[in-house]
């Protein structure tokens, strides 16, 4: 049987109204879907940029706690170049103060006269030479020959060798110096250095330990002491 016109057009309606209810769900579910993929790629990038941001500040936390250290290393190396520089001074200044008494000492000819026999004696010793010669300060001519004339007679008992002493009157030893003795060998080619400085100076070297030991107290760090 034939449908009427106004059948056909409830038809058509029925149809269209299921084809676009059809539309609107099929829609629905690709806005859901596409909404899902969009939560879960944003969610991806998110996490992506957090791990990259996390670990950007780690690093930098790192680098700032290197240069922390460093910085503290640096600090600690200038305090201790400080007080090294400091503990250097002090000895410097208690030599200095030596050389100063040593001076006074030249200025007392009794005592200067006892020390300049030892120092020529010991540069008898130490040379073992039949000839050597002798070289002082201008000022100290006189006394110093009268410590050679003293010392030839113990040197020849003690070493059963006789010895030949010349005292240089031609170059003498600086005024500047606080006194004592070069004692040379016949050519000239070995030399005692026996002068107040000289021995101030070697008696320091020896002695710097113990110097360090009583101005700065002991070294913790060290483990052996002999």
């Amino acid at each position: 049987m034939s449908l009427s016109g106004a059948d056909v057009q409830k038809q058509i309606k029925h149809m269209m109204a299921f084809i676009e209810q059809e539309a609107n769900e099929k829609a629905e579910e690709i806005e859901a879907k596409a909404e899902e993929e969009f939560n879960i790629e944003k969610g991806r990038l998110v996490q992506t940029q957090r791990v990259k941001i996390m670990s950007f500040y780690e690093k930098k936390d790192k680098q700032i706690e290197q240069h922390k250290k460093i910085q503290i290393s640096n600090l600690m190396n200038q305090a201790r170049l400080k007080v090294l520089k400091a503990r250097d001074d002090m000895i410097i200044d208690l030599l200095n103060e030596a050389r100063h008494r040593l001076a006074d000492i030249a200025k007392d000819p009794s005592r200067y006269s006892t020390l300049l026999e030892g120092l020529v004696l010991q540069g008898f010793y130490q040379l073992l030479e039949p000839e050597v010669t002798i070289r002082c300060r201008q000022q100290d001519l006189e006394l110093v020959q009268a410590a050679a004339d003293k010392n030839i007679p113990v040197y020849k008992d003690a070493v059963k060798s006789n010895i030949v002493v010349r005292i240089d009157q031609e170059r003498f030893l600086s005024p500047d110096i606080c006194g004592g003795v070069e004692v040379y060998n016949s050519s000239g080619k070995i030399k005692v250095s026996n002068t107040l400085e000289s021995r101030l100076d070697l008696m320091a070297q020896q002695m710097m330990p113990d110097i360090r030991v009583a101005l700065f107290g002991a070294n913790p760090n060290r483990r052996f002491t002999d």
